[in-house]
């Protein structure tokens, strides 16, 4: 119960971050919600009620099962590099999405914009 708690609560965290506009904030609720994931998987797998997947003489009736285990270590690798990846073009980007002042526009509505003469560094 308190997986499906603490599960409930990453992933409530991760729907507030996902409705900010800062992109660290989208890219923190990503990280939590990848995490709510590996929680659900791994109390999928049925680790708490079953014995260890690695042992002795064991029936295998009563093990849990080693594969949830398995995708959840190949999760988290991939989790780590996608949020490098989204940190890196966060970063990188940072200053190419201000929307604070709308573009300028260098012709009226319905005409076409001029192109620069060989003068003005154009290649015609």
């Amino acid at each position: 119960m308190s997986i499906a708690i603490a599960a409930g609560v990453l992933v409530a965290g991760a729907v507030y971050l996902f409705s900010r506009r800062e992109m660290l904030r989208v890219i923190l609720g990503f990280v939590l919600l990848s995490h709510a994931v590996n929680l659900i998987i791994i109390a999928a797998g049925g680790t708490d009620r079953r014995d260890e997947p690695i042992g002795g003489d064991l029936d295998p009736s009563l093990v849990a099962d080693p594969l949830p285990q398995a995708f959840v270590l190949t999760a988290i690798v991939i989790a780590f590099a996608i949020t490098i990846v989204m940190l890196v073009l966060a970063v990188t980007g940072r200053h190419d999405d201000d929307m604070s002042q709308p573009p300028q526009r260098d012709s009226e509505p319905g005409t076409q914009a001029s192109q620069p003469t060989r003068e003005q560094g154009g290649t015609s």
